[in-house]
């Protein structure tokens, strides 16, 4: 019996096929996410931001509160592996006090999720990672 690694004719076909692939533009494709990082939102520049079309995290923070610290790159994770179907914002609650005062935020780490202009789910707390994808799962 022959080894199929030394088979000529299972080497032909192998070569047609990659010869397929390559021509015919199939030829597997590796996701890139092109996310780029979470955008830092003022009071200025909130609506504008949440407004634009497709899904946004907001994230309000402050420099002093270590809850927030340790959700923090549970947040990029997960924004990272949505790539271009999730945005993540940061707003400082210090740094902007009207925005967290109109959406009445009272204890932090408060994460707001819009779509498309509107408020759509929020989570109070640094909870754990899955609780933040089963929220993000229901919208997105």
């Amino acid at each position: 019996m022959r080894n199929p690694v030394d088979d000529p004719e299972l080497a032909a076909i192998r070569a047609r096929k990659l010869e397929q692939l390559l021509t015919a533009g199939s030829a597997p494709k590796i996701p890139v996410s092109s996310w780029a990082g979470p955008i830092t939102l003022t009071d200025a520049t909130f609506d504008q931001e949440v407004r634009k079309p497709g899904p946004i995290l907001v994230d309000f923070w402050a420099e002093w509160c270590s809850p927030c610290h340790r959700v923090a790159p549970v947040l990029e994770e997960v924004a990272r592996a949505r790539g271009d179907r999730l945005r993540l914002g940061k707003l400082n609650i210090d740094e902007n006090p009207r925005t967290p005062a109109r959406f009445q935020i009272m204890s932090i780490p408060t994460m707001l999720l819009f779509n498309n202009g509107s408020l759509v789910d929020g989570i109070v707390g640094a909870v754990p990672k899955a609780e933040i994808e089963s929220v993000l799962a229901r919208h997105i």
